[in-house]
């Protein structure tokens, strides 16, 4: 067992200030005043700096200059891996955007061979696509993008079965009895690369899609006289959605107005890439940000705690919230919130240590 002493604890509700955490094998075993920690115990000075929660990522495509969405492999796991712990993220969701059958198999391939050789931090595959529409591809191949048929569905699901955790597609290109069989997967099924006008995307929510990905980046606009996509999600009551808070997918001053609306509904992800100039998928580093080349944006150079710092810096949303848009929320989503997400007693050890100005100061994991 160990202590982590002298310093602030975020619960992932409320920050205490008199209280130490204890840990034994993995997972948070006790919240203490520091007059209560057992004699002799390992301690952890944290010196006066901020334990939280640490983040979850659900869509990444790469890191480290290793592009797993394009070629897949347990090195570009771990290399993803590394680049998500020096944001701040402990869990991640590598993720495929519209590509091959051959590319999509590999990426499933290569995450249960990373598991099999004890890797950490992948609860499971993004696949963002195939099943998107054109009309909303953005930096997404068209040639890679297919009609969704209950066979080809059941195909893909077969093969990644235990391994496919969430895919984003576009509703209104999917046959009912592709949806209802996708909704009796045990996976996520988020909204996006979508051109669905409003009564297409409330249907879908209405039947059982309850994330959306990326608010406003290749998704039908909120119009006067047609609510649209984004218009769907701020209309519903339950539907939460991912936002990239890089300044450049969504510019700041629609984050503040976006979470004014949607409250506890919004979540962080980084929708990272890393450059690559291979392959079908090739980013190139433009300032802060990724395009293709035709000059199209194409991913974020974020990381979580850029996020988390950019939401409170530039946005104004106070850091308790920013943290549990970058933690507990993600988790939520995909079914993790009992293990992470919050610091009380059987959770995991699982934190990140901010300083005063909320800089990371180390992952501990």
């Amino acid at each position: 067992m160990k202590a982590y002493i002298n310093g602030k604890i975020y619960t992932g509700d409320k920050i205490l200030s008199d209280h130490c955490v204890l840990a034994e094998n993995g997972k948070v075993f006790d919240l203490v005043e520091r007059s209560a920690i057992p004699a002799h115990i390992e301690t952890i000075d944290l010196k006066g700096r901020l334990l939280a929660p640490a983040f979850i990522d659900l869509q990444i495509y790469g890191g480290n200059g290793h592009l797993f969405g394009e070629f897949p492999s347990v090195e570009a796991l771990k290399a993803t891996y590394a680049y998500c712990l020096s944001g701040g993220a402990t869990q991640f969701l590598p993720t495929v955007a519209t590509n091959s059958e051959a590319v999509m198999f590999a990426a499933i391939d290569a995450v249960r061979e990373y598991w099999r050789q004890g890797g950490h931090g992948v609860p499971g595959l993004h696949l963002e696509g195939p099943y998107i529409n054109p009309a909303k591809r953005g930096a997404h191949i068209s040639e890679f993008i297919q009609q969704p048929t209950l066979d080809g569905v059941k195909k893909l699901l077969s093969y990644g079965e235990g391994v496919i955790k969430m895919i984003t597609l576009a509703p209104e290109v999917c046959p009912d009895e592709v949806i209802d069989f996708l909704l009796q997967q045990d996976i996520v099924l988020s909204a996006g690369h979508t051109n669905a006008n409003y009564r297409q995307a409330m249907t879908a929510f209405e039947k059982g899609l309850k994330t959306a990905t990326h608010l406003f980046n290749a998704m039908s606009a909120l119009q006067h006289r047609e609510p649209g996509m984004v218009g769907a999600i701020f209309d519903h009551p339950d539907v939460r959605v991912s936002m990239v808070a890089d300044g450049h997918h969504v510019d700041f001053p629609v984050i503040r107005l976006t979470k004014k609306l949607l409250g506890e509904r919004l979540f962080l992800i980084t929708d990272a890439v890393t450059e690559s100039l291979n392959g079908r998928y090739s980013h190139r580093l433009q300032g802060d940000k990724y395009v293709i080349a035709d000059g199209t944006l194409s991913g974020s150079a974020l990381t979580m705690i850029q996020a988390v710092r950019n939401c409170v810096h530039h946005v104004g949303i106070p850091l308790e919230e920013a943290l549990r848009m970058a933690s507990l929320y993600p988790a939520q989503i995909i079914g993790l919130d009992r293990e992470f997400g919050r610091i009380e007693p059987g959770f995991a050890e699982s934190f990140v240590v901010l300083n005063d100005q909320g800089d990371l100061v180390s992952v501990i994991n």
